[in-house]
């Protein structure tokens, strides 16, 4: 490949956005920076770089480790990024997934008296 690879290209290559425009849209809203400052979506983007991407409600670190301009499949990933986000941020993506415990089922409707009773109940002890 060239010198360098467009970023909301690359990061759609590898997999961490779904499609090219919400990699676009992303850089766009500044979710997306290199060396803590936001980028725009055509700067190119080198091997050795680290991206930083914040998808709610942490912010996800990524090594470039090569360049690509074309979608591949998962199991080539690893040798285009190496994900170097902190276990912190893991374990509050963690937590996070833990609190959903709490709610209630989809298409159950809206909680009747007994049972907010009850929830006010269980959360007391």
């Amino acid at each position: 490949m060239a010198q360098g690879v467009r970023i909301d290209k690359w990061l759609w290559a590898v997999r961490i956005f779904k499609t090219r425009s919400q990699a676009t849209e992303a850089c766009k809203k500044g979710h997306v920076s290199v060396g803590d400052s936001p980028v725009k979506a055509s700067r190119d983007i080198h091997v050795g770089e680290t991206v930083q991407v914040r998808k709610s409600p942490i912010t996800r670190s990524f090594k470039v480790l090569a360049l690509s301009g074309k979608r591949m499949g998962a199991k080539l990933v690893p040798d285009f990024v190496e994900d170097v986000t902190p276990p912190e941020e893991i374990e509050l993506l963690e937590m996070q997934k833990n609190m959903r415990w709490s709610e209630r089922q989809k298409g159950t409707g809206r909680p009747t008296k007994k049972d907010r009773r009850d929830l006010d109940d269980f959360f007391e002890w």
